[in-house]
């Protein structure tokens, strides 16, 4: 795919659908509860409805999609492991062995491990949407070229345009590879105007000289490559990581095809940042699962003005917390669909009143 081919494509996303998010309101309204007692889980469907045109809602196929890469800055020493970690984590997602596998499992949502760039050879049972065998260093020059960072987001797209036709209604987002809590700090930094430290945390659970060493990195990337602010395109080639390219894509073609995405925590978040920089109207896509404990995870999310619907500490990656969040959808779904209306149970209809609630 090519620049201009994004571009156009990207020109096709449309704003929200307000007579389906009002339709969806209405229904809310109509069944024998507290108006608005449901709270989030409410307004995460009617946003739903906003998005998908329609007030009838169908989740019942979910798949978690896994975006893994290699990040050359890992040569800077700024996590606690080496990149075999990445392939050998894939491995076990191609044999259903990880974490969010098993909360999959309990979910009922496919696990779709996707090989954006790691280094070594393809791993069985993986999907090959690779780009190339790692990023380079960014600390030595840009992390992607801005021809390979479209490619990357154009496959993400491609990826959620193949879960429609298999007949998916709902996303979740996924990543492993070493060193992207380092990517994505690097990209959040530029994109929201902040300072590194603000932006960088430990990561899977670095020391203090570790930390420094991830501070020092980032600095010395954005000093090497002077992204442009302006330009998220630029700021992902040059100091972000395939998977981050490629989650972009996917929240951009949730936006294009209709499906709801779930962002996971703060690596998920930046790449729905650069989505929605790419183009606004794709925010209609974005859904918050949770505020990971990353130390910049609430900026991001506050950037692109969207709430987690959970608060509990995590920060395992591998798209566990969007995962976790999908039980939630079912159970406001079941009271959406099954619940009985205040006509059908003989009482008189709430109405609002003013005030908190209401």
């Amino acid at each position: 795919m090519t620049e201009t081919e994004l571009k156009t494509l990207l020109s096709g996303i449309t704003p929200p659908d307000e007579a389906a998010r009002a339709a969806a309101h209405a229904h809310w309204a109509g069944l024998a509860k507290p108006l608005g007692g449901l709270g989030a889980l409410e307004t995460l469907l009617e946003d739903a409805a906003a998005l998908t045109g329609s007030a009838a809602l169908d989740v019942s196929r979910r798949a978690v999609l896994v975006l893994c890469s290699d990040n050359g800055v890992v040569a800077q020493g700024v996590s606690q492991t080496d990149q075999s970690v990445t392939r050998a984590v894939a491995e076990n997602l191609a044999a259903r062995r990880t974490s969010v596998c098993q909360m999959a499992r309990t979910a009922h949502c496919d696990v779709v491990p996707v090989d954006m760039g790691m280094a070594g050879d393809p791993v069985p049972g993986v999907a090959d949407c690779r780009i190339a065998a790692g990023t380079a260093d960014f600390t030595q020059g840009p992390a992607m070229t801005r021809a390979q960072a479209v490619e990357a987001v154009g496959r993400g797209i491609r990826l959620v345009q193949e879960q429609k036709k298999a007949g998916v209604g709902l996303l979740a987002t996924g990543e492993m590879g070493i060193g992207n809590t380092t990517t994505s700090s690097a990209v959040a930094a530029v994109l929201l105007g902040q300072p590194v430290e603000v932006m960088t945390g430990r990561g899977a659970g670095l020391s203090d000289e570790g930390l420094a060493r991830k501070l020092d990195a980032i600095h010395r990337g954005i000093a090497k490559n002077q992204p442009d602010s302006a330009d998220a395109l630029d700021v992902l080639a040059k100091l972000g990581g395939f998977d981050i390219a490629g989650l972009c894509g996917v929240f951009l073609g949730g936006a294009l095809e209709g499906v709801p995405v779930l962002a996971d925590g703060f690596i998920s978040c930046v790449a729905a940042l650069c989505a929605v920089r790419f183009c606004p109207a794709a925010a209609k896509a974005v859904f918050a699962s949770h505020c990971s404990t990353e130390p910049a995870a609430k900026l991001v999310l506050d950037a692109l003005n969207k709430k987690a619907l959970i608060t509990a500490g995590l920060h395992l990656g591998e798209g566990t917390g969007a995962v976790a969040a999908i039980p939630l959808w079912d159970m406001a779904l079941a009271v959406y669909d099954g619940c009985y209306s205040f006509e059908e149970g003989g009482i008189e209809a709430y109405t609002p009143q003013g005030g908190a609630g209401c």
